[in-house]
């Protein structure tokens, strides 16, 4: 998996508005190695195949399990992602010692 791009923080001038972030395609996601977001643009894709009226109706079954399938390993990279995350919250002691000063 690849690692996570450094945010920095930084203040907002009032007339800023967010830059949205533009979905890739199944190749560019493909291109940066991140499994996520190869799923996420597979899921996209199927979406929209399912969604167009041309879509052939012999296709139309196996299209939707395999939206299924993608959308539940989706959750489940997102679910790991957040345990790991609280995991590492875990190791910060917070606690107050007024003698350790």
């Amino acid at each position: 998996m690849a690692a996570p791009a450094k945010r920095t923080l930084r203040s907002v001038k009032p007339d800023e508005k967010p830059v949205r972030k533009r979905a890739l395609n199944v190749a560019q996601a493909a291109k940066t190695g991140d499994q996520l977001a190869l799923l996420i643009a597979l899921r996209d894709r199927i979406a929209r195949e399912i969604a167009a009226l041309d879509c052939p109706p012999r296709d139309l079954a196996s299209l939707s399990r395999k939206l299924i399938e993608i959308g539940k390993e989706i959750e489940a990279i997102k679910l790991r992602k957040k345990q790991l995350d609280d995991e590492t919250n875990d190791d910060i002691d917070d606690s107050w010692d007024e003698e350790a000063l």
